[in-house]
């Protein structure tokens, strides 16, 4: 029987918590941080998790 794979990209964009929640990065948050406010970039900084009706699919995806 094969193995089962992981999705390489969703591995590199979602991670897993050690409570097993699934964290994911925020949009906007690569490059041009001189133009954007301080409160903005310290929120760009943090991971939340991810939303629940996304949960089963990217679950799915990461071989979980």
């Amino acid at each position: 029987m094969p193995k089962i794979r992981t999705y390489k990209t969703a591995a590199k964009r979602f991670k897993v918590t050690g409570s097993g929640k699934i964290t994911r990065r925020k949009s906007h948050n690569n490059h041009q941080f001189l133009h954007k406010r301080k409160s903005t970039r310290r929120a760009l900084e943090a991971e939340p998790v991810l939303f629940q009706g996304e949960k089963k699919r990217i679950r799915r995806l990461l071989v979980l």
